[in-house]
């Protein structure tokens, strides 16, 4: 479930950050893909982090 906001957030923040930066679609295409990489990461990582201290 964290996988799946942290993405959906990446993409919302990478496209925000690449349009306010004044970038074409190909940029905001980039950065949303970029992001929502990053932020699935860190989603993956809670989720790990999480299963392990609660299931321990």
């Amino acid at each position: 479930m964290f996988v799946i906001a942290g993405v959906v957030l990446g993409v919302l923040y990478g496209g925000w950050t690449a349009k306010r930066r004044g970038g074409k679609r190909a940029d905001i295409a980039q950065y949303a893909a970029v992001y929502a990489i990053f932020f699935g990461l860190i989603g993956l990582f809670v989720t790990l982090i999480l299963d392990r201290l609660l299931l321990g």
